[in-house]
């Protein structure tokens, strides 16, 4: 009797020690959540919002990844879009691209050095400004002048909440020619409802900006002599370019895909406001 009750003692003894460790491997992974640069609650288009509303080229913050719990997101402003990339604690140390730290330490002054890191697409992100939690603003309020309803009848059924997608993009493909159907490297910016080309990275202006309200397809294409090309159909023209891999054409066609499914979604919305008596 004695025995099994110093056995049940001892057992206990080591359940209690083991969940107390596995509490604090927890509690190292929940440290990343202590840096004044992590934001808990801010979903991916919240970050994607804020940074390119209020942040600078190279700014970035930290979140928890509503994808995968397990994982942190590091979310960076690249001129005029956001990328995302994962972070992840193993249990022991902390990995970010190629690098893993042993340390909470390690890892930040990894961030203070400014390091440069490149995405799949080619673009190179030195990471220059850690986007706080809390940033001051100023308490003014502006003074109300004139307040009257502009329309009458209009009941909580009116009352639409409407905003355009975000999810960005950017990167190299090659582009085939209108007229000529010659292939050339160009660079692609997704922003907002709009897909833009440039001569190359550094070009300013765009050479032309396709509306993706009137696109009505995106898809892989097999009919050119080349692979990893996929094609936007328009009214008047459907455009052929082609990524450096398959992934990375899934990835271009798998985020047009979803902002059209979002222009769809805002469309009847419209539609239906117009026809209203």
């Amino acid at each position: 009797m004695s025995a099994t009750r110093g056995d049940s003692v001892k057992s206990s003894k080591m359940s209690w020690e083991e969940d107390e460790e596995d509490e604090a491997e927890e509690c190292e992974g929940c440290e990343l959540e202590t840096l004044g640069w992590f934001h808990a609650n801010l979903s991916r288009h919240a970050a994607e919002a804020l940074l390119l509303s209020n942040g600078l080229d190279g700014s970035y913050l930290l979140r928890k990844s509503h994808e995968e719990p397990d994982f942190y997101s590091l979310s960076v402003r690249a001129k005029n879009s956001v990328k995302h990339f994962k972070v992840e604690w193993t249990g022991s140390s902390f990995k970010f691209g190629f690098n893993e730290f042993s340390s909470l330490q390690e890892f930040i002054e990894h961030f203070a050095n400014q390091p440069l890191i490149g995405s799949e697409t080619g673009t190179l992100i030195v990471l220059k400004h850690p986007y706080p939690k809390t940033v001051e603003e100023p308490s003014i309020y502006e003074s109300i002048r004139v307040h009257t309803a502009m329309m009458t009848g209009k009941t909580e059924t009116d009352l639409v909440a409407n905003a355009t997608s975000l999810g960005t993009k950017e990167g190299y493909l090659v582009k085939q020619g209108g007229r000529v159907k010659s292939w050339k490297n160009r660079w692609f910016i997704l922003h907002r409802n709009e897909l833009k080309y440039f001569k190359d990275q550094l070009s300013s202006e765009p050479i032309r900006t396709l509306d993706l309200t009137e696109c009505s397809a995106v898809q892989f294409d097999y009919s050119q002599d080349r692979v990893n090309c996929f094609c936007l159909v328009f009214p008047l023209r459907t455009y052929y370019m082609c990524a450096k891999t398959g992934a990375e054409a899934d990835e271009w066609i798998k985020i047009l895909r979803w902002k059209m499914a979002q222009i769809k979604k805002q469309q009847p919305q419209k539609m239906g406001s117009q026809f209203r008596p």
